[in-house]
């Protein structure tokens, strides 16, 4: 499965963005999906994730209100609305999918599959 995110960019604080993620090879309704993100020299972070139904979704506390995630069946995909965008967002984000993508969020290991990225950068 290749994942190949698109939507990254620049915006001003107070911005808004859409990030997408479309999975290539096979589908992935057996696995949660999730947007993490990261900064040079920081550890990854997972930013939100959802479920396999979508029936459930979660968010770090720093997006929580201005993020939204979001499954798209269609593409095999999904996408991550982000709005109110602060500079303490600027960062690479990664696509990213495992069958227990949130329980493992904070294993070294990296997720089963995972995209090359893309960047978000805020200014003020």
């Amino acid at each position: 499965v290749q994942l190949v995110e698109s939507g990254g960019g620049l915006a001003q604080a107070g911005g808004s963005l859409r990030l997408s993620c479309v999975a290539l090879g096979h589908s992935l309704d057996t696995y949660e999906m999730g947007w993490f993100r990261q900064v040079p020299g920081k550890e990854r972070e997972l930013v939100a994730s959802i479920g396999r139904d979508a029936d459930s979704a979660y968010y770090t506390n720093d997006v929580k209100g201005r993020f939204t995630i979001s499954r798209d069946t269609a593409q095999n995909g999904m996408t991550l609305e982000m709005n109110n965008l602060q500079p303490e967002d600027t960062a690479a984000y990664h696509c990213a999918a495992d069958p227990d993508l949130y329980r493992r969020r904070d294993s070294p290991a990296p997720p089963e599959y995972w995209g090359p990225g893309t960047q978000v950068t805020v200014s003020l």
